[in-house]
């Protein structure tokens, strides 16, 4: 039996919308990452067996997990875990440095060593004193006095806004200091703008990656950093947390499709082999993840976190982002192959699946790298100006610990290739047919008034 003669149109759209709601556009982009072939009940059921509990077992960890906000604890003054309030500079004046005692020359006169040709030059050269008013909190239009030395990195000006550290036990007129200039604006512009293009270029699309985008920024604040300082373990945290922003951005962005759940699938086979990796080679590396100041003070604070742990659930973290895109793309890749050819059987799919995937793999891991490199460029210099050796760079825990998270995150991603194209393969390739048989274009199964092939035939498997 045929189905019957439908007028041609552009590719359809997904989840039982009716065909043809956007004449005269080659793809429909209200839900899905863009036309995909459907499939039939059987294999939605299928893929749904899988899904469902693994979703269920996410929502079940967020429950149990839930830490209802991160526990206080009395404030050191130390690095970021002082009391900050919101001020301005209200006046600048240029004054002789060592008026106002702002450096001593070392007691020898030595002025061979870098600390004594500094001092030398801050005795003699001009500083700057700012007042700044205080504009937030109880001290709120209080003024102090703020000496900024002329070799400073960071120099004042009138008008300027800073953010203040507030020591309580320490004199009246030493309780303030300037620790960091205000960049709201700026950085609030610049985000601004970054939404507008993602909206302009991305269109529905796009407002549903900010909303995605937003959703997991309140999972990472609300669930995972809180839940690691109420004492849970890190790994498990992790788990929960990335698996939550998996499913909520993944569906969000690309719709609830078959489509969506293989890239779904493909990016948890990943996480999981990343967790594997990560917890054998941090381990088997003796990485502690204490290696700086703020992973100090996080030990200092709360001496019962796994710091190894954290380590290792910011490799799974920070993996997830690109993992999505590879995912996703493969997915879409295999889809796209089979609906310009639906007579291509899975070892096809694969195989031309798989040539995409690599040039993906070649670029991204290549991006991952420099992207190492750019973050961490004054460290290389610093070992460069120590004329330090490859290997003795590579060793230094500060190094290793990038190195083992780059190179975990670097093959899951590759391994997220093969893995997923395979699923996709064999997901589109092994569709039951739905009611109608196939046309004389040889078209595949549909569903949802989906239609096949080049000849404008639809069938329905609902």
């Amino acid at each position: 039996m045929t189905s019957s003669q439908q007028t041609p149109e552009p590719h359809g759209h997904e989840h039982g919308h009716e065909p043809g709601r956007a004449p005269g556009h080659g793809h429909s982009h209200a839900h899905s990452h863009g036309p995909a072939a459907p499939v039939s009940r059987h294999l939605r059921k299928v893929i749904a067996a899988v899904l469902i509990p693994f979703a269920t077992a996410v929502v079940v960890g967020l429950l149990a997990l839930w830490p209802g906000g991160a526990p206080a604890h009395e404030r050191t003054g130390v690095g970021f875990d002082r009391q900050t309030e919101q001020g301005k500079v209200v006046a600048v004046e240029r004054v002789d440095c060592k008026d106002v005692n702002a450096a001593q020359v070392p007691p020898t006169g030595d002025t061979s060593t870098p600390e004594g040709r500094e001092a030398v030059q801050a005795q003699q050269g001009q500083c700057e004193k700012a007042t700044v008013e205080v504009t937030t909190g109880p001290d709120k239009g209080r003024k102090f006095v703020e000496i900024v030395q002329p070799d400073a990195p960071r120099q004042l000006d009138e008008g300027q806004g800073v953010v203040v550290a507030y020591a309580p036990d320490a004199p009246r007129d030493l309780q303030y200091s300037v620790t960091d200039v205000n960049r709201k604006l700026p950085i609030g512009l610049l985000a601004g703008i970054f939404a507008l293009a993602v909206v302009v270029v991305g269109r529905m699309r796009g407002l549903m990656a900010l909303i995605a985008l937003a959703v997991s920024f309140l999972v990472l604040t609300l669930f995972i950093l809180p839940a690691i300082l109420q004492g849970s373990n890190p790994l498990v945290v992790a788990v929960v947390g990335s698996s939550a922003i998996m499913l909520i951005a993944l569906y969000m962005c690309h719709g609830l499709s078959a489509r969506t759940s293989v890239a779904v699938l493909g990016t948890l086979v990943s996480l999981l082999l990343i967790g594997l990796l990560g917890s054998l080679f941090i381990g088997w590396a003796s990485l502690s993840g204490n290696t700086d100041d703020n992973t100090g003070l996080i030990h200092g604070l709360y001496p019962d976190i796994d710091m190894s742990g954290l380590l290792l659930a910011g490799v799974i973290i920070g993996s997830l982002g690109v993992l999505d895109d590879v995912t996703v793309t493969q997915t879409s890749a295999v889809w796209e192959l089979h609906q310009a050819d639906p007579r291509m059987g899975p070892r096809a799919l694969y195989r031309a699946g798989i040539r995409i995937g690599r040039d993906h793999i070649a670029s991204v891991v290549n991006t991952l790298v420099l992207a190492y490199a750019g973050a961490a460029l004054p460290l290389l210099l610093l070992f460069s100006i120590a004329q330090s050796s490859v290997g003795t760079v590579a060793n230094s825990e500060l190094v290793a610990e990038e190195i083992v998270r780059t190179l975990i995150g670097s093959i899951g991603l590759v391994a997220s290739v093969p893995v997923t194209t395979g699923l996709a393969a064999l997901v589109v390739s092994a569709d039951r047919p739905g009611p109608a048989g196939p046309g004389p274009t040889g078209s595949g199964p549909g569903a949802g008034g989906q239609r096949q092939g080049r000849g404008g035939r639809r069938r329905r498997a609902k």
